[in-house]
């Protein structure tokens, strides 16, 4: 038999009563310090206090609890880019004369370029409830209207109401969970250990990048910071680089500009995060007039961030002799090649060396320039030789020297150094007895290969390049060796393995052919260099350039052979008919310009009227070019000129804008920087979904772009094309 049936029933009736006895004062005291829950399938919230009592008090502390639903959040303080924090109104309570409402450290929730912070899953936020009368009854009502997203987002509206008497002040069932998300609520409070040591803007000030160092006590896990700063300012995922002893960082912050303010000058409060820790500090940035990585103070640059600099670096260079920058040297290359045919391996493997260390050194003297460049204060970027009138004429006189020395209208003399060097080494060009030419003309020709094929970046090139221009002389010289080597890679693959240049024609009579067909394409190269000019110069100074190639050609035909007169005739033609046609056709920067196969109307590059377009709904494909970027010549006419890409570009749906780099343009060079790029090609897609913008590849393609358009709208433009 169960005994349960034995007991008596009024006995277990007392049993009874006494347990409710027993557990009715705390559950009517939980009660007592929360009002109801307000129930969504979003979110539930409600008002809780860590007081049961007002006696003695001239504040409480509340909270705004939100249990939220799987996959949904609530907003920080500062919202991002979409969102905004609660709203309380608290009309309607009783003997409250204020609120102050505190806000616990947020996390970061990134998605297609939007910057969002927020909390998601549970979340208190700690009020402190100032009383009109010390130690009487509040009664609170609180009408809160918070915004709660997912994949959409859904504004909630709830009325929440709390009593709480002028009895004794004692401890709540939420007591503790109001202290744990106090205790989370960041403050400037020494004993944290992280720091703020330094604060700087960079780049162009429409569009530019806070730069911060951060220094700490104990090893960095992954830092984060969440800027607040003047109305206008808009602040994207930082870029971290941790120092190699881990207690130092520094943050490249994207900044976004609406109206006139600027981030230079500004006073920021910046709420710093690693794991656990937290502290919440207020700067002013400092204008910094160099590359933050200058600083002598800097940190170090962690072994894994080298290599993988390094690693690009040597792709970048590798993927340049690919790239439509070399085609003007691919008559030296070619020319270099076939000199070797049956020579001996010896003879190949000193040949190609040479012209290996040739593209070595040029790349070191160009390291060496950017980092005397940048001692004097002067903005460097890559390619940005090409921007000088004096070096486009010096470049395009030695293509002509080169071509007439194809043409046999002369022997270009090495210069007297460089002979007494190479006294002991045969002279002159490629025979039966010397195959393959000179060291030094094998290192002169690496060289000029070299200078030649540096207007335009590659791919992974531009992120090496942006790396080393914005460190200090170590990092240039050491990524611009690796970039070096690796567009040599061929040709000391060639010297490691000569069978690959022995397996070659034999020199021979066909080779005098060859060589005028080259000619006549260094000739090209030296149009081409020629219109560049006068783009920068004008017509006029380019054309009296170009004369003073044509008297020269004519004059060396006419004494060394009068039957390749008529080559340098042709040469005269065709270099006045294209400097005369580049004189009449519109600058890249003009307010239209005429694509192939397309018709799109190229506004000037203005980066503040970005901001503008992009808050109006408007997509925005901005393309920094320059009249001596070939790569750019290649993404116009592959994509951006034809195909839906200009379909898009030509009916509006997507604004064009141009910025023309073919002269030198601080305001293009800063914004480049701000992506962290140093050269060109470069593209970049905004939009109402991506503000700060989508940079794109070196070399684009339909999909590429139309991904980005994509993004960037949300999907509204590219879904006209459907």
């Amino acid at each position: 038999m169960n005994m349960a049936f034995l007991v008596p029933i009024p006995t277990l009736r007392a049993a009874l009563g006494v347990l409710a006895i027993a557990v009715m004062p705390g559950s009517l005291q939980a009660a007592e310090s929360a009002s109801d829950w307000v129930r969504s399938e979003a979110a539930d919230v409600r008002l809780v206090s860590a007081i049961a009592g007002t006696e003695g008090r001239y504040s409480v502390p509340l909270g705004l609890e939100f249990r939220l639903s799987e996959g949904w959040k609530v907003y920080w303080r500062s919202a991002g880019d979409v969102g905004y924090p609660p709203q309380v109104d608290w009309q309607g309570s009783s003997n409250l004369a204020g609120a102050d409402t505190s806000f616990p450290v947020p996390q970061r929730f990134s998605a297609f370029g939007i910057e969002q912070y927020g909390y998601h899953d549970n979340v208190v936020y700690p009020i402190t409830a100032r009383l009109t009368e010390a130690g009487a009854a509040l009664s609170v009502t609180a009408s809160v209207n918070a915004l709660v997203c997912s994949d959409i987002c859904v504004p909630l509206d709830a009325t929440l109401k709390l009593d709480l008497p002028a009895t004794a002040p004692k401890p709540t069932a939420f007591t503790q969970l109001l202290d744990r998300w106090s205790a989370r609520v960041p403050s400037d409070l020494p004993g944290v250990g992280l720091n703020v040591v330094e604060a700087r803007a960079s780049g162009d000030p429409a569009s530019p990048t806070l730069l911060l160092r951060l220094a700490s006590t104990e090893p960095f896990n992954q830092p984060d910071v969440y800027p607040e700063g003047p109305e206008g300012l808009t602040y994207g995922k930082p870029e971290i680089s941790i120092g190699s002893d881990r207690r130092t960082a520094e943050l490249r912050v994207p900044v976004g500009v609406r109206g006139d303010v600027q981030l230079s000058g500004a006073v920021l409060r910046l709420t710093v995060v690693d794991g656990d820790r937290f502290v919440e500090q207020a700067v002013t940035v400092d204008a910094a007039s160099t590359a933050f990585g200058e600083s002598v103070n800097a940190p170090a640059i962690n072994a894994s961030t080298w290599v993988a600099m390094l690693g690009a670096a040597l792709l970048g260079g590798l993927i340049l002799n690919l790239m439509p920058c070399v085609l003007p040297v691919l008559s030296l290359k070619l020319l270099s090649a076939v000199s070797y045919g049956g020579a001996d391996r010896a003879v190949v493997r000193r040949g190609f060396l040479a012209s290996a260390a040739g593209i070595l050194a040029s790349f070191l003297a160009l390291a060496g320039g950017a980092v005397a460049l940048k001692a004097a204060g002067v903005s460097v970027g890559w390619g940005m030789q090409f921007q000088q009138p004096v070096f486009l004429a010096a470049m395009a006189a030695l293509v002509v020297l080169f071509a007439a020395n194809l043409w046999g209208l002369l022997e270009v003399p090495l210069p007297r150094l460089i002979a007494d060097l190479g006294a002991r080494l045969p002279a002159g060009g490629s025979s039966s007895e010397n195959p393959g030419g000179s060291l030094t003309g094998h290192f002169l020709t690496g060289a000029f290969a070299t200078l030649l094929a540096t207007p335009c970046s590659a791919p992974f090139l531009g992120t090496a390049v942006g790396f080393a221009l914005a460190g200090g002389p170590l990092e240039i010289v050491a990524v611009f060796a690796v970039m070096g080597l690796g567009l040599a890679l061929p040709y000391l693959a060639v010297a490691a393995v000569p069978e690959l240049a022995r397996a070659m024609p034999r020199p021979g009579p066909w080779m005098l052919t060859l060589k005028r067909v080259l000619a006549v394409v260094l000739a090209a190269t030296a149009v081409w260099l020629l219109t560049v000019l006068a783009a920068q110069t004008g017509t006029v100074p380019a054309l009296a350039v170009a004369g003073a190639f044509i008297a020269l050609i004519l004059a060396l035909a006419l004494v060394r052979n009068r039957r390749l007169s008529l080559a340098a005739s042709a040469f005269a033609v065709v270099a006045a008919l294209v400097l005369v046609g580049a004189s009449d056709r519109p600058s890249a920067s003009g307010t239209a310009h005429a694509e192939v196969g397309a018709s799109v109307a190229w506004q000037r590059f203005d980066r503040p009227a970005i901001n503008h377009l992009v808050a109006d709904g408007h997509v925005v494909l901005v393309d920094v070019t320059a009249d001596w970027c070939l790569t750019c010549k290649v993404n116009k006419a592959a994509v951006l000129g034809r195909g839906p890409v200009a379909a898009l570009l030509g009916d509006g749906s997507v604004v064009a804008m141009r910025a023309d780099w073919t002269s030198p343009d601080p305001a293009i060079a800063d914004y480049l920087a701000s992506f962290g790029r140093y050269g060109i090609p470069f593209n970049a897609i905004y939009g109402p979904a991506a503000p700060e913008g989508i940079a794109l590849p070196e070399l684009l393609t339909d999909d590429t772009v139309l991904a980005a358009v994509h993004q960037a709208s949300a999907g509204a433009v590219t879904a006209r094309l459907d």
